[in-house]
């Protein structure tokens, strides 16, 4: 059959495309969860049983949602234009309507953040996303963490395997923001812990594992720090 060019409102074109980024999301396992912003091309190739093959380009922008939370885009927020990371999704998916049956062949993402130039322009004083693999944040991520350990009602402590997301703004001294995965470790909050450090971490059939957002903010003026953490834990996969 022949290869037909599909309009990007074409009911059977947002189907495809809808389909392919949940299951797209679904297969990731590092990142954010991604929204559709727009279809970029879309080709069908109708198959000789009932079913067709989608040849997709899809843009797309990630979303607060970690990929981790498994949670559907419909249900994750927006980073605002000037945070966001964007990029293209290239995917073949096969459906078959008569037995609502989709698969995903193969997909490829790419995404960049949002050109430093650019978040000057729209807001000279927000923060810019940086390395997030850099010590210094690692080390926000630790501090914010500690509180979280001190207030849950967890029963072991968490350490955190990596830092996600990073940035840095200079208010009235240096304040960090990050975004982080949690994983739970083999020391009970029973004991008193000087290192968690060196907490090993449970194996991943049986540690719980969480999304941290935290911040850590110097203040010169008052001689303070100000720590901040939001924590999601998920349930075992």
């Amino acid at each position: 059959a022949a290869l037909l060019s599909l309009t990007c409102d074409d009911t059977a074109a947002e189907k495809a495309a809808d389909l392919a980024l949940r299951q797209i999301n679904a297969d990731r396992n590092e990142g954010y969860i991604l929204s559709l912003y727009r279809i970029f091309s879309v080709r069908e190739h109708p198959q000789e049983i009932t079913g067709s093959v989608f040849y997709l380009i899809l843009d797309v922008v990630d979303t607060e949602c970690h990929v981790l939370s498994k949670k559907l885009r419909k249900n994750c927020m927006a980073r605002f234009d000037h945070t966001t990371a964007y990029g293209q999704c290239k995917a073949i998916i096969y459906i078959n309507q008569a037995r609502n049956f989709a698969h995903l062949n193969t997909y490829e993402c790419i995404l960049q953040p949002v050109p430093p130039r650019y978040i000057w322009t729209v807001c000279p004083d927000c923060p810019v996303d940086d390395n997030p693999a850099e010590p210094k944040y690692l080390k926000a991520a630790v501090q914010s963490l500690a509180k979280f350990n001190v207030k849950s009602e967890q029963t072991h402590y968490f350490s955190v395997p990596n830092v996600t997301r990073a940035s840095m703004q200079w208010v009235e001294g240096p304040a960090y923001f990050v975004e982080f995965l949690i994983q739970e470790t083999s020391c009970s909050k029973n004991d008193t812990i000087a290192d968690i450090s060196k907490c090993k971490p449970l194996s991943s059939e049986l540690a719980q594992i969480g999304f941290c957002k935290g911040s850590v903010v110097n203040s010169h003026l008052e001689q303070e720090q100000f720590v901040t953490i939001s924590c999601e834990i998920y349930s075992l996969q």
